[in-house]
């Protein structure tokens, strides 16, 4: 008897596809419910780093509270937000963090619950870490393009570093000296100690003199508008700080005082630069500036922050720049003095200025500014005159790259205090971009931005591409086609 070929087509092949259907629909609705994901991305968009882990697993004994200004539905249903929704949903997972997300709009209340002080512009897709007394708004870019232009996701390397920094309650310190100026944090700069905090730094008065050295949590340490020398303590444990990688933020305004800053001037020297005894004055009219009193006065003047050089690693002035081209902020500068470099750049110090006064035509080498002597003795004094009708520097960054110390100088204090006019915005962003490149509020653990893997063929020319075509398209077409056919001729076999 000739054994019968089993025959898949007809009435059995329907009721084979009705129970693939029955199998398979519940467990996709399953798994859909449940929200399970397997993460077989090559870089683990859809899951934890280790390090993430890690830092979980230190925190665990702290309650944390993660504010997310959205829904998650949005999210959820935002192909490219999927990275940071099971960030959340992971983080949610973990007993001791809550999470909360709602529109700002909507939830007004809790919104401003988040921001007592009133220094944060709370917004939608916002997000705040909050642990006891500490809270910290994410201020960096979720997201970062390549040099390729692929978008990689960088939230979870931020994510991860806010719950750090404000479960160990160590939020980066910005400490400005004190006993070295009549002005105050809270008198003088107020405004713009709140647009530190807002930048998710600590800011505080800092009395050395009182210390037995810079404090360990002083991420930047500010010298404004002194009028009197450091002392001899407070220049020691000054250097000891930048001899060992400290960040120092220097705002020189010209003083009329008797004698020379020595300590200052020791201070700038260890980042080989020196300062003038001068107050700066603008002859041109073209370039002169309106005061607080709709005044045309020589003292106030318009600046220009040069570009970064190719010969330099260090870039503090293109945003800047690129924002004054769309006229968000003007280039202004006033009562300022001006330095100099000790020595040329050279493989451990990197210098290059970033204020510069303005030649009288974009064309010209002639020069206009007038440089009066103020302060210091009668060397400075001499000095100082010969700088006029010179071009100069208002400002500097130097940076050691043996021992990573870094410092802004400005000759002025102007940009950061109360009393700021329109003009001197510019300059403002200057010296509050700067505190990044001194030192960057978030913490950087290390964690790998997340990215899309795709596959490529490079073909040597067009015969080669045509061949591939044909090995992996046209061949199994064409067996397809004859598997088709050969179906059809013996269907009722």
């Amino acid at each position: 008897m000739k054994k019968k070929k089993l025959n898949l087509s007809g009435a059995f092949a329907i009721v084979l596809a009705l129970l693939i259907l029955v199998v398979f629909v519940p467990l996709n609705m399953i798994f859909s419910y449940s929200d399970k994901v397997f993460d077989m991305t090559p870089s683990g968009k859809y899951s934890l780093d280790p390090k993430t882990e890690q830092i979980l697993n230190e925190t665990s004994d702290k309650e944390i509270e993660v504010y997310f200004l959205n829904t998650l539905f949005n999210l959820k249903n935002e192909p490219d937000c999927l990275p940071i929704y099971h960030t959340f949903m992971e983080l949610d997972k973990r007993d001791n963090i809550t999470l909360t997300c709602f529109n700002p709009n909507e939830n007004v209340e809790l919104a401003n619950s988040l921001n007592p002080s009133g220094i944060y512009e709370v917004k939608m897709n916002d997000i705040f870490i909050k642990c006891g007394d500490t809270i910290s708004r994410i201020s960096g870019n979720l997201f970062q393009t390549d040099a390729n232009g692929a978008v990689e996701y960088a939230g979870e390397n931020l994510i991860a570093g806010k719950i750090y920094q404000c479960a160990t309650g160590s939020l980066p310190t910005v400490y400005f000296l004190k006993g070295c100026s009549n002005k105050t944090l809270d008198g003088n700069y107020s405004i713009y100690r709140d647009s530190l905090k807002t930048d998710n730094y600590d800011v505080q008065e800092l009395d050395l003199e009182a210390e037995d050295k810079v404090p360990d949590n002083a991420a930047i340490i500010c010298i404004a508008a002194p009028n009197r020398d450091l002392t001899d303590s407070e220049c020691s444990k000054l250097s000891d700080y930048i001899d060992n990688g400290g960040k120092m933020q220097m705002l020189l305004s010209p003083s009329d005082t008797k004698g020379r800053f020595e300590n200052i001037e020791f201070l700038l020297a260890k980042f080989e630069i020196g300062m003038d005894y001068n107050i700066l004055k603008e002859k041109n009219t073209k370039w002169q500036l309106l005061d607080l009193n709709s005044k045309q006065v020589d003292n106030y003047f318009t600046v220009t922050y040069p570009a970064k050089s190719e010969d330099y690693s260090e870039d503090l002035t293109t945003e800047l720049n690129t924002l004054i081209a769309d006229g968000t902020y003007d280039s202004g500068v006033s009562n300022i003095r001006s330095f100099y470099e000790l020595t040329s750049s050279g493989a451990m110090i990197e210098k290059a200025s970033i204020i510069e006064n303005l030649p009288t035509a974009m064309d010209s080498n002639e020069f206009t500014v007038i440089s009066e002597p103020m302060g210091g003795d009668s060397i400075t004094a001499a000095a100082a005159k010969e700088k006029s009708n010179q071009p100069l520097v208002m400002g500097y960054y130097s940076y050691n790259k043996q021992t990573g110390a870094k410092l802004i100088v400005i000759g002025c204090d102007e940009p950061i205090d109360d009393n700021l006019h329109i003009p001197s915005f510019g300059t403002r962003r200057l010296v509050q971009f700067s505190n990044t490149w001194l030192y960057s509020s978030d913490v950087d653990l290390g964690i790998e931005n997340k990215f899309n893997s795709y596959d490529t063929m490079v073909f040597a020319n067009g015969d080669e591409a045509s061949a591939a075509i044909r090995l992996f398209f046209i061949i199994p077409a064409v067996f397809a086609i004859f598997g088709l056919c050969v179906w059809l001729k013996r269907r009722y076999a």
